[in-house]
This record gives C-alpha cells, sequence and structure tokens, in this order.
C-alpha cells in the first residue's frame, strides 16, 4: 500500500509538471448594484504549453520457450 501511495504521488508530481500556464490576460470580478442587475465580469485568458507526447507501436517477434508437460499416469 505504501508504494501504490508513493507512485500515486510521482505520477501526480509529474502531470503537474508537464504543462506550463502563463496568464496573459488578468480577470476581472463582476460589478453589482442595488437592483440585482450588473456586469458578468470577465474571466482570465490563460495561455497553457503542454507537454508533447509521443505514441506509437512497434511490432516486435519474442521467442517463446517449447514446454514439454508429462502427466503421471493414472493407476
Amino acid at each position: 500500500m505504501k508504494k501504490f501511495a508513493i507512485m500515486a504521488a510521482m505520477t501526480a508530481g509529474l502531470a503537474l509538471t508537464a504543462c506550463e500556464a502563463n496568464v496573459t490576460e488578468e480577470g476581472e470580478m463582476p460589478s453589482m448594484d442595488v437592483d440585482v442587475s450588473g456586469d458578468a465580469g470577465e474571466l482570465p485568458e490563460v495561455d497553457v504549453k503542454t507537454a508533447d507526447v509521443e505514441i506509437g507501436t512497434e511490432e516486435k517477434t519474442i521467442e517463446v520457450p517449447d514446454v514439454d508437460v508429462t502427466m503421471p499416469s493414472d493407476q
């Protein structure tokens, strides 16, 4: 169980360091007046650069040993 927790923490750490985010425009809180109408505000713009991941397949031939099984005879 301890190994699983360590591996989960390492995986989460790797996932969090695999991208870079830069705020390109600041956000704005909504302005409200007493009549319950107001400006909706604005979310910040964020430029995110993720890691490049290459995924592919490779065909391999693996030699498997020949196994002979001798069953005990019924007596």
